[in-house]
C-alpha cells in the first residue's frame, strides 16, 4: 500500500496531525502495517512540497494539522479508481530465493521449501486466530486486510506445493542433477 495514498485517503475525511494519521492508518489496516511516525511526517512534508496537503496552524501542544488540497483530493480519487498491476508490486523475495536455491550448488531446495511452508502455515494459523478473536461487529477494514493476508498465505502454500511437485518431477526425469 502506498503510504502517501493511505494518508491522503485519511485526510480526505478531514484535517489531522501526524500522530492521528499514524493511529488511524494502523487501525484501518488492523495494525498489520505499522508506521513509524518519522515516516508519516516525511511523507507529509513531501506531499506539502507537491501541493497535495496544506499545513494548518500549530495547536497549543505544537502539533500541526494537515488538510488535503484540491490536487490531493484529485490524486486520491485517481488512486481509488486505478487498478494496481502486478508490475507495481515489490519483487517477490521468496520466488527469487527459490530460483537462486535451484541454481546454487549444495542447496537442499526441498529443505528451503519445507522451512517456508512451516513459516507460512504458522502465519496462516496466527492470522486466522486474530480474525476469530475480533469482537463482532467486525471492523470491515480490518476484516478485509486480514482476509487478504489469509488468502495470500493460502496462495503461497499452493505455490509451494507446486514447487515441490516440479522439483520432484525434475529429480525423477534428471536423477543425475543435484538439487
Amino acid at each position: 500500500m502506498s503510504i502517501r495514498h493511505g494518508l491522503l485517503a485519511l485526510l480526505s475525511q478531514g484535517s489531522r496531525h501526524g500522530y492521528q494519521l499514524r493511529a488511524e492508518f494502523e487501525a484501518s489496516t488492523g495494525a498489520t502495517w505499522p508506521l513509524n511516525i518519522g515516516q508519516v511526517y516525511t511523507t507529509l512534508s513531501r506531499m506539502e512540497r507537491d501541493g497535495l496537503v496544506a499545513p494548518g496552524e500549530q495547536d497549543e501542544q505544537g502539533r500541526i494539522a494537515y488538510s488535503i488540497t484540491q490536487d490531493g483530493r484529485a490524486e486520491v480519487d485517481r488512486w481509488f479508481v486505478t487498478p494496481i498491476t502486478q508490475t507495481e508490486r515489490p519483487r517477490d523475495e521468496l520466488a527469487i530465493k527459490l530460483a537462486m536455491a535451484v541454481t546454487a550448488p549444495g542447496v537442499d531446495v526441498t529443505q528451503v521449501v519445507q522451512a517456508q511452508r512451516t513459516a507460512t502455515m504458522r502465519t496462516l494459523q496466527d492470522l486466522t486466530r486474530v480474525k476469530r478473536g475480533l469482537d463482532p461487529p467486525l471492523d470491515t477494514a480490518q476484516t478485509l486486510i486480514l482476509d487478504s493476508k489469509i488468502f495470500q498465505a493460502e496462495a503461497e502454500l499452493r505455490w509451494l506445493d507446486h514447487c515441490e511437485a516440479v522439483l520432484s518431477r525434475r529429480s525423477l526425469q534428471h536423477p543425475q542433477e543435484q538439487q
